[in-house]
């Protein structure tokens, strides 16, 4: 009988106008009806990932329409809102001139559905007003020097994560406060134009280690966080360590081949009961320990024992 249901479903999308897709936690494409593989130049029962398909696109010059010559810097910003809410809605418009109502729906477990209608006769002096609305959104989340999330996105998602615990009691999830170490001493020695870089530096490689729900953004100076929902503490310093050492091999400055960079953090898990900033206080806290053991390494938070993880 479900699966009657289910072909009966597909059948529908297949014939329906409106642009279905649905994506897995991974980001990659495990559905998409007719109108949306054509939209977005897709061969049926292609599963492409969906920044593969973005940058394919792209370069086609076909598909969304992304402003700009630089894709990658494009891909780290709308990579860090997309999929880190349970329901999102924006507009977007396509190269052949249509204009798309979307939205995404984000399961706990990652997996998400699009669903996109064409508005394109609406009023095009309404479209800009709206064009206008989103860029303002979109520039009140984004951290202008690294374009990852800034502080008032990610605290939003911590908040957010939080009450999932206390109220669905959901999986467990993590915050993990990130630092730059001796930055100081780098915008002493080499300037501020390469600090700035090695902060662009250090946000694209971590955002290249990011599952799609997670979300990464700076909070202030050489601070960042990381949040990372229904993920165990163990899990998530395993994550890290894969970071650190990513990181460790960067050598970011041009005519010092020589130079690298490394990062401390310190990770906390959710607590029922406990609010966003109870979290990051212990996460900042456990931050704090890995600097005074001799920074370049994760600290655990733990009924106050905090674990060296020294990644080596």
């Amino acid at each position: 009988m479900m699966v009657d249901v289910v072909d009966k479903l597909v059948a529908l999308y297949e014939r329906s106008p409106v642009l279905v897709a649905a994506y897995d936690g991974f980001d990659r494409l495990r559905y998409a009806n007719e109108a949306f593989r054509s939209a977005y130049f897709i061969e049926a029962g292609e599963e492409p990932f969906w920044p593969d398909l973005m940058r394919r696109n792209f370069e086609a010059r076909r598909g969304t329409v992304i402003r700009g010559d630089n894709f990658d810097e494009w891909l780290i910003s709308t990579q860090s809102r997309r999929g880190k809410i349970e329901f999102r809605a924006f507009e977007t418009d396509l190269m052949d001139g249509r204009w798309l109502w979307m939205t995404e729906s984000v399961q706990s477990d990652g997996w998400m559905l699009c669903v996109a209608s064409d508005i394109t006769n609406l009023r095009a002096e309404d479209r800009v007003v709206r064009q206008d609305r989103d860029s303002a959104l979109k520039a009140a989340l984004t951290d202008e020097l690294t374009g990852v999330a800034n502080r008032r996105f990610v605290m939003a998602r911590i908040a957010e994560m939080q009450n999932n615990a206390n109220v669905q009691d959901a999986g467990p999830g993590c915050v993990a406060v990130i630092d730059l170490d001796n930055f100081k001493y780098i915008n002493d020695a080499y300037g501020h134009p390469a600090g700035d870089l090695i902060l662009r530096d250090f946000a694209r490689r971590i955002h290249g280690q990011l599952r799609r729900f997670d979300c990464f953004g700076r909070i202030g100076g050489e601070e960042f966080a990381l949040v990372l929902p229904n993920t165990s503490i163990e899990q998530g310093e395993l994550i890290l360590e894969r970071m650190l050492a990513v990181v460790r091999l960067s050598r970011p400055l041009p005519g010092h081949p020589d130079f690298s960079y490394t990062f401390s953090a310190g990770i906390a898990a959710v607590e029922t009961g406990e609010d966003a900033a109870g979290i990051c206080g212990r996460a900042d806290r456990a931050l704090y320990a890995a600097k005074l053991a001799g920074r370049n390494r994760v600290m655990r938070d733990g009924s106050g024992l905090l674990r060296v993880a020294t990644g080596t």
